[in-house]
């Protein structure tokens, strides 16, 4: 299937199946992922968080998301893979359509962006090009730091109002899906039933969305020194790796000790 055959798929997908994304970065997490019938493959800029070290998106450059964007990519997954622009590399029409060629020629079959009616003339460009646009909203992790850290949006009429008239302008402008980022639950169900390209909800409650995104690190427990209060981890990672590193210590130890 071709990018825009895949975001079609996803697009009929409204009020359907549900849609399971989680985020990859690298190779081998995205072949396990794609073997356990993943629908979306989220190369998201979280990765500045629980890959690179970073106290917030903000860090993350267009080549930190391309490196990445490619390394999933060479997993060939029947996943479809979306890509994350980096902040700064979508400030006008111009520059986010190059960017997105970018992304695309790294490896994504989609980009995304955060915002909502600022962003419409964007989406239009990049999806006249042939480039499939997700959206997203609510709480907006690339502006953490204008907003004074990360908050739940859409508590108030004015606030889910102001959400909706973003989600219409980005549907009007071409998108095939958008990501609802802790918006009250009673929101995202609303915002969800009114707009007619499927929401992908993170932190905004369970069945209120078309689908559900997570941070894979959160999922498997692999970052186990900040876990979401969302999040549901189904496996505990990091304590498996610290084991097995603790048995390898040791043998190596006690190797060392048995030699003349």
């Amino acid at each position: 299937m071709t990018a825009l055959d895949k975001a079609d798929a996803l697009r009929r997908r409204k009020g359907g199946r549900p849609i399971a994304a989680l985020t990859a970065y690298d190779y081998p997490t995205a072949r396990l992922l794609d073997e356990a019938g993943v629908d979306m493959l989220l190369v998201g800029d979280s990765l500045g968080m629980v890959v690179l070290g970073y106290p917030d998106t903000t860090h993350v450059t267009l080549g930190h998301m391309l490196h990445h964007i490619a390394a999933v990519a060479r997993a060939q997954p029947r996943a479809f893979i979306v890509g994350d622009f980096s902040i700064g590399t979508y400030d006008t029409p111009a520059q986010a359509l190059a960017n997105a060629q970018c992304l695309v020629a790294a490896g994504a079959e989609a980009v995304k962006l955060e915002g909502g009616c600022n962003q419409a003339e964007k989406v239009r460009a990049i999806t006249a090009a042939g480039i499939p646009v997700v959206g997203h909203l609510g709480m907006l992790p690339q502006s953490v730091i204008e907003e004074g850290g990360y908050h739940k949006t859409g508590k108030t009429p004015a606030q889910a109002a102001a959400i909706l008239a973003d989600a219409e302008a980005l549907v009007a402008a071409g998108v095939c899906a958008i990501v609802l980022e802790s918006v009250l639950p009673a929101t995202a169900r609303w915002v969800t039933a009114q707009i007619a390209v499927p929401t992908i909800g993170i932190g905004s409650g369970e069945d209120t969305c078309d689908g559900e995104v997570a941070v894979v690190d959160d999922l498997i427990g692999s970052f186990p020194w900040f876990v979401p209060p969302f999040a549901r981890p189904e496996a505990h990672v990091a304590d498996a790796i610290r084991e097995a590193a603790a048995k390898y210590v040791a043998r190596v130890t006690l190797l060392s000790k048995a030699s003349p």
